[in-house]
């Protein structure tokens, strides 16, 4: 099994930031794409961000030139850097993570979600 620990969620005014972070730990051989997810009241839990083992990134186009994710694989954590937020932006976000277990088998996980409400 793997588990996901969120952190960093809050309140933050327009134009303000915040800084999220996933660690994951338990059964784990290897991690591919680590990624972050959102779902905003009466809206559909949408991609934000992934990052690869290779570090290659990939950006919802709401948050491109805002946001940046990047990953610690010494510490299977990934974060994602939330800059110039807007109250679009409030939503539950998710973290996901899909690898290798030590069993050999895939496993594709998700965190228990965090709050970012963004309000003045």
């Amino acid at each position: 099994q793997v588990q996901l620990v969120e952190s960093g969620g809050g309140l933050v005014q327009p134009g303000g930031s915040l800084r999220l972070s996933c660690a994951a730990s338990g059964s784990i051989l290897s991690i591919n794409v680590m990624g972050w997810y959102r779902q905003a009241p009466g809206k559909q839990r949408e991609l934000v961000a992934t990052i690869t083992s290779g570090g290659s990134t990939n950006y919802a186009d709401s948050v491109k030139g805002r946001f940046t994710i990047s990953r610690d694989n010494a510490k299977n954590t990934v974060y994602l850097q939330m800059n110039s937020l807007k109250p679009e932006d409030t939503a539950v976000y998710y973290c996901n993570v899909g690898g290798v277990t030590t069993r050999w088998r895939n496993y594709d996980s998700w965190g228990q979600g965090t709050q970012v409400t963004v309000s003045s």
